[in-house]
């Protein structure tokens, strides 16, 4: 038995100010389980993806069940994090349920309410997430710069490559009606250090860096045995989580080391390998990390990625396009939303669904998540059921 989504929803990422954190629960809840044709009360469990850290005080994972359906009042409720991966442990942790046999329907959520806080507050929440025995005090632009740079010095100056990144994701994004920065800033204002856009780490500018985000993404779930009562279903072709060490100062930092072995145990499980894939929704909390994840996936040797973005190998029309909801760096990362989101639109993509951002004919889609410093990583391949 396994797991298959069945329905979705998603709200618009962005600064919402006319949104509470539990508004943005309820409104992708509601949305998934009316695309799913179910009525809170069929729920047998919720999962909530949410980082939290101190970005939204006094948030549960109850607030999902109070403020959604009093016909959910006494279904389970469990809140779920690993970092920026949040949203993806929520799910898998969901899935596992529905393959023990425990749970035959899931909700799943994931929700970040980023924007209450200012950029000084947002910083510090998210650096909790690092190994505090050694980058205590460091922000992530700062844990993702040390990448750049043993990467730069490993392999040259890749600013170009970097900024190559950001506007195709940006460019991506105009087709997005959910990102939260619909603006093509083309490749050469990306490439330039500027007043709008400064270094913020060296070698990272601002347009390296993703957005500070409002948003929510849902998901249900059912057992496979359950498919025919829906009008669509996707299927796990492969779902693998992969943990790193957590000090930086024990790993190779040209690369995602645990990624790359995510990625291949993925493709191992599927039966597949990277040229069978028809699109991606990566990690791009930062373009260091696109461009690691291209050589992670084995899209290009160690090294290379950068050829990929100069040869538009991953931009729309590409042989491998990544990140056409516009990624992280464009559609917006609230963090606990963001692996939830990439499996939503990751549906939508294989489902022939994606709107503007359809890539035709389109059968598999890898998503991979990750959390901390490349530490925790979640990589699913999905697929349309017929």
């Amino acid at each position: 038995m396994d797991a298959k989504i069945v329905g979705w929803g998603h709200t618009r990422f962005g600064a919402l100010k006319d949104k509470s954190f539990e508004d943005l629960i309820i409104d992708a809840a509601r949305e998934a389980l009316d695309h799913a044709g179910l009525s809170p009360g069929d729920v047998d469990a919720i999962w909530l993806g949410h980082f939290n850290n101190g970005l939204v005080p006094d948030a549960f994972g109850s607030s999902l069940v109070l403020g959604l359906d009093p016909a959910m009042r006494f279904i389970p409720a469990t809140r779920v994090e690993n970092a920026c991966a949040s949203g993806s442990a929520a799910i898998y942790a969901a899935r596992d349920a529905i393959r023990s046999g425990r749970v035959r329907r899931a909700l799943v959520v994931g929700a970040e309410k980023m924007t209450d806080r200012d950029t000084k507050g947002v910083t510090e929440a998210l650096a909790g997430a690092s190994y505090q025995a050694e980058e205590a005090g460091v922000s992530f632009p700062q844990i993702f710069a040390r990448f750049a740079q043993s990467y730069f010095q490993a392999y040259g100056d890749q600013s170009a490559a970097l900024a190559g990144i950001a506007a195709k994701n940006h460019k991506a994004a105009l087709d997005n009606p959910l990102a939260h920065l619909q603006k093509d800033l083309g490749f050469a204002a990306c490439n330039t250090i500027s007043d709008k856009n400064p270094m913020i780490a060296s070698p990272l500018r601002m347009t390296d860096c993703s957005l500070v985000s409002d948003g929510a993404a849902a998901m249900v779930m059912v057992a496979d045995d359950l498919v025919g009562d829906f009008p669509r279903a996707v299927g796990f072709r492969a779902a693998v989580q992969m943990n790193d060490v957590l000090p930086m100062s024990q790993r190779d930092l040209t690369e995602l080391t645990a990624a790359k072995h995510t990625f291949a145990a993925a493709f191992a499980e599927a039966g597949i390998s990277v040229e069978d894939l028809d699109l991606a929704e990566v990690h791009d909390c930062f373009t260091i990390a696109e461009l690691l994840i291209y050589e992670a996936m084995g899209l290009a040797p160690k090294g290379q990625g950068g050829r990929l973005v100069k040869d538009g190998v991953t931009a729309r029309g590409g042989r491998l396009p990544v990140n056409l909801s516009g990624g992280l760096k464009a559609k917006g990362h609230p963090v606990g939303a963001s692996g939830v989101s990439m499996h939503v639109l990751a549906a939508r993509q294989v489902t022939g669904s994606a709107d503007a951002m359809q890539v035709p004919g389109a059968q598999l889609a890898a998503v991979f998540n990750m959390g901390g410093s490349g530490v925790a990583n979640y990589c699913s391949i999905l697929e349309a059921v017929a």
